[in-house]
């Protein structure tokens, strides 16, 4: 439900289950004798990780520093957005929540062992995203067809508000 009452659009795909906050909780998956998946764990040809990543690069200082964490059912990070990514006084650019929500749907990916490119990548804005507002970000792998990798990611608050919601399609290098 959107903050204006009015009810959200769906793809005309049905997609996975959405996750849940508890599928990211590490200290929960090792208490169950899981752990969580490691996001580097092999060698990627065509597309090398970068840590200099504007979303992602730990080396980044003037990047985001977002630190995803795997689950079962997908990736998760915590993100706080400064003023300093703000569009017009009070709301966090668009492109800024963009490039977000496709390292979420990346991670997804990666959390796989697949290496792919994103080939398409479709946005939702659903509610203002405001500096200072603690949000989740969670992706994931819907379905993956030959080569062909359709993922999912959504932008939440605390209180699960749904700020955003993109739908990307990826594409398995041949070879």
């Amino acid at each position: 439900m959107h903050e204006d009452g009015s009810a959200p659009e769906r793809p005309a795909k049905a997609s996975a289950r959405l996750p849940l906050q508890s599928d990211y909780d590490i200290g929960a998956l090792a208490a169950k004798g899981q752990s969580s998946t490691s996001l580097l764990p092999f060698s990627r040809r065509h597309a090398p990780l970068n840590p200099n990543c504007v979303v992602c690069g730990a080396d980044n200082q003037k990047g985001l520093q977002l630190e995803f964490q795997g689950g079962p059912n997908g990736v998760a990070a915590v993100w706080v957005p400064t003023e300093e990514w703000e569009s017009f006084r009070g709301t966090v650019h668009g492109g800024i929540i963009t490039a977000v929500l496709d390292e979420a749907v990346s991670k997804a990916v990666i959390a796989r062992n697949w290496e792919a490119l994103t080939v398409d990548l479709r946005v939702r804005f659903r509610g203002r995203v405001s500096p200072g507002e603690e949000l989740r970000v969670h992706g994931w792998v819907v379905e993956k067809r030959k080569r062909r990798v359709l993922t999912e990611a959504i932008l939440v608050t605390g209180t699960g508000v749904e700020r955003a919601h993109a739908w990307a399609a990826f594409l398995v290098p041949r070879g």
